[in-house]
């Protein structure tokens, strides 16, 4: 019976959905900010609201579109739904806490999840960071692996600058056991 127990907790851990916790949250609004009319961002995407590039349908975001407050909102739990899903089917290592796991969530809204075929890191999925974070989520070169993706020499590099370090000390921030 012992034997049974252990081997049905073993397999109910594997479906252990993390979420994104009110300080991850708050580092993505605020880097990210709410606009309520579309624009174009620094690679020319059209977006809006807190960062969205498509909508609940799937329909791109275009020129010209304008939203309310609510519907950015809304659409902000849509889209960080989708990237916690993402996020958690990287994760290997089990071990990861919550401000962990936000960080990354922080870093794949900005980056994208990087989810297809190719090797190439062009996101989270494939990056020396998530290797990182799968072989050992504490190896404290995982900091400088955050701070490598800044975009040089581009006039948004500042910015990623500072949200990478905010994502990194997330990151490597103990959990609250008052929250």
């Amino acid at each position: 019976m012992k034997l049974m127990l252990t081997i049905k907790i073993k397999q109910m851990t594997k479906f252990i959905i993390r979420k994104c916790n009110t300080a991850g949250i708050d580092l993505i609004k605020f880097y990210e900010s709410c606009r309520l009319k579309a624009y174009q961002d620094t690679k020319g995407i059209w977006t809006i609201g807190w960062g969205a590039t498509y909508y609940h349908n799937g329909k791109k975001v275009k020129f010209g579109d304008i939203i309310t407050q609510a519907i950015a909102d809304d659409l902000f739990l849509f889209h960080l739904g989708v990237f916690e899903r993402e996020v958690n089917s990287l994760i290997k290592n089990d071990k990861i806490n919550e401000n962990q796991f936000s960080a990354l969530v922080s870093f794949a809204f900005n980056c994208g999840s990087d989810i297809d075929e190719d090797t190439k890191a062009e996101g989270l999925g494939d990056s020396t960071l998530l290797k990182l974070v799968n072989i050992n989520p504490n190896n404290t070169l995982i900091k400088a692996e955050f701070l490598k993706w800044i975009s040089k020499g581009s006039k948004s590099e500042r910015g990623l600058r500072n949200r990478r370090t905010k994502e990194a000390a997330l990151y490597f921030s103990p959990v609250s056991l008052l929250a």
